[in-house]
């Protein structure tokens, strides 16, 4: 549909180069989704975004998009925002463990929203696939809301290897029982009422083990072995990662915190990627699910402050063209606003939010004025002569950042609806 004269040029251009969608069923046909197949080229990393965590049609996009690229482009992993020690349980069952029932028993607590469908996917799809796809998660544990899923698998490693620190992974995990929550909104409050003299020896004992597992690493190879050294090192780091976490968050709500502090969350998570491909066979491919904020490739700033250096510009910065971002976002409909609640299932509570008309300059206000519904445009084809929207949605509010260098490609859904996850 032409866009009219009056509108800006940036929607222009969109109107006549964004390609229509046909479908958004997660079990419909994929052929409408082939121009991803030029977007993508012969890229290591694609990262699939969302505006808001817990939205269907997202959700729904994302499963799309990750069966189109298993199954046409021959990617064999899906990375996901999801705790990289919690990750290896949910990759077992996606392999064919246990029972169909077990994601609904004993993992269900783990499963984050909107990898379920995925997961079920994997399953039956890895019954009959030459190639199987693997699930990976690569985030501190409890996305920053407990150290406990990477101390306990840590404590186990320990008491095979190297007994004699037992003692001091136990303390840690003491004091990490005493303020685990469901996420970083739970958790981050808590920890700032504990005893400074906690905090400290939680970081000061974290550290320890830390420098202990590299330094003595050729002991520990040979009482195990590489395999499983690796995996309790990483689970380590997350957990040194989300104790700095702490800090970073408790300064920024005092509003006395060091710039960009709450970035070590984002660089454990584009290592964790990195991490995945060094120890996959050779010509993996990773399909990377998180939110927009995470998979951008320009810095993040709030009310014109950095914020953060998301992963997205870590992975741009350290794979280049092999990384790509799509971003997710709507153009009406409802979101779901996040509000700290320590008493809610997630350490915060969702708001079904309606949204507002899009703001000018954003993209969802582009995708608007050039009369688009369900489509994808290829941002690296827009001319740089023409100012691209300066703004997208994270939520109800908007983030600014110059959106042609953020991001290689925008979907965008007509409408948006919030997942019941009371279900």
């Amino acid at each position: 549909m032409p866009a009219p004269s009056h509108h800006h040029p940036f929607a222009d251009w969109l109107g006549g180069h964004a390609v229509p969608l046909t479908h958004l069923d997660p079990g419909a046909p994929l052929d409408d989704l082939e121009p991803l197949r030029e977007l993508i080229g012969g890229a290591r990393v694609v990262a699939i975004g969302e505006n808001s965590h817990f939205i269907t049609e997202f959700a729904h996009l994302r499963e799309r998009i990750l069966r189109f690229l298993a199954e046409r482009c021959g990617f064999t992993v899906l990375a996901f925002e999801y705790g990289l020690s919690e990750g290896f349980g949910l990759d077992a069952w996606a392999q064919g463990e246990g029972t169909d029932d077990d994601l609904t028993g004993h993992l269900a607590d783990s499963i984050p929203v909107g990898v379920e469908e995925p997961l079920r996917w994997m399953r039956r799809h890895n019954r009959t696939a030459s190639q199987p796809v693997r699930f990976a998660g690569i985030d501190i544990p409890a996305a920053g809301g407990s150290l406990l899923p990477a101390l306990t698998p840590v404590a186990d490693y320990l008491r095979q290897v190297d007994p004699e620190v037992l003692p001091a992974i136990q303390e840690a995990t003491r004091i990490a029982e005493s303020f685990a929550g469901a996420s970083a909104a739970a958790a981050a409050p808590a920890w700032t009422r504990l005893a400074a003299a906690e905090q400290d020896a939680l970081s000061a004992t974290l550290m320890r083990l830390l420098i202990r597992f590299r330094a003595v690493a050729p002991l520990y190879v040979s009482r195990g072995d590489q395999h499983s050294y690796d995996i309790a090192l990483r689970r380590l780091e997350a957990a040194c990662h989300a104790d700095y976490g702490f800090r970073a968050m408790a300064g920024l709500y005092a509003d006395n915190g060091l710039t960009a502090d709450t970035s070590a969350r984002d660089v454990y998570m584009a290592e964790s990627i990195q991490w995945h491909l060094q120890r996959s066979h050779p010509g993996t491919r990773i399909v990377l699910a998180a939110h927009n904020a995470h998979i951008q490739k320009t810095p993040v700033s709030f009310n014109g402050q950095l914020t953060g250096l998301p992963m997205g510009q870590h992975l741009h910065d350290s794979l280049g063209d092999d990384y790509v971002a799509l971003a997710l976002t709507s153009i009406a409909g409802h979101t779901a606003d996040m509000r700290p609640d320590e008493n809610a299932r997630f350490g915060f509570a969702i708001d079904d939010t309606a949204l507002e008309p899009p703001e000018p300059g954003s993209v969802e206000a582009a995708f608007a004025d050039a009369g688009l519904g369900l489509s994808i445009a290829d941002l690296r084809q827009a001319p740089r002569e023409t100012p691209g929207p300066d703004r997208y949605r994270i939520q109800s509010a908007y983030l600014h950042t110059p959106i042609l260098d953020a991001f290689d490609a925008v979907l965008s859904t007509p409408t948006s609806t919030v997942v019941d996850i009371a279900h």
